[in-house]
């Protein structure tokens, strides 16, 4: 997903892909001055986009921490968020549940089919990753994929059905049967931070299987 935020609001992206930081870990990403951030990130809070809290760590005086509020967060792309909810509810209000089931299911099956196509030429564990990711990524899911020891950990800093799986949890669970399809038999994929239970992101760790 390509940064679609003007200049003035690039803090918003720092936060949004990295978590709450300190001033100076700001700046430092920025390439601005102490003094430049925080006036950006005043700005900001007077905008209601951005918030400090001060966080305790041992001796010393507390470490004020930048974060996005709610309305932060909203500055980035919900495909359709309130036409999608007001569908769902349609469906099973009108249909029932099985024909939701039934949306979910085939929601599913065509974005497996989409990534399937999209590593199909991929014959390392590591290359089927880096194609689900930059798939996810052009689908707005602002995704990338790091190594951990022995395993990778496939890392989603945004959603953006996010307010349709909040209606309906049976997106989450599509997404993660998806993920294991397409990773195949090779690796065990877990989720490990999930944005729904309250992380800030969703994180999938990406296990390959030793052999006996």
């Amino acid at each position: 997903m390509k940064n679609i935020l003007p200049e003035n609001e690039k803090a918003l992206w720092i936060l949004k892909t990295r978590g709450p930081q300190p001033l100076t870990v700001i700046a430092e990403a920025l390439q601005v001055t102490v003094e430049g951030a925080r006036f950006q990130l005043l700005k900001l809070a007077s905008d209601g986009l951005v918030e400090a809290s001060n966080v305790s760590k041992g001796r010393g005086r507390p470490q004020q921490i930048w974060s996005l509020t709610a309305k932060g967060h909203s500055r980035f792309p919900d495909s359709h968020a309130e036409l999608t909810v007001r569908l769902l509810n349609t469906i099973r209000d009108t249909l029932g549940t099985d024909a939701l089931d039934t949306v979910i299911e085939n929601s599913k099956k065509a974005g497996l089919e989409k990534y399937l196509k999209a590593v199909s030429q991929e014959h390392t564990l590591e290359d089927r990753i880096n194609k689900l990711v930059e798939a996810r990524d052009a689908e707005g899911y602002m995704a990338s994929w790091e190594k951990d020891g022995d395993d990778y950990m496939l890392i989603e800093n945004h959603c953006p059905i996010c307010v349709a799986a909040q209606v309906c949890q049976g997106f989450c669970s599509a997404e993660l049967e998806s993920f294991r399809q397409i990773i195949g038999e090779e690796a065990e994929v877990k989720r490990e931070d999930h944005l729904l239970s309250g992380a800030r992101r969703c994180a999938y760790r990406i296990s390959p299987k030793r052999e006996q």
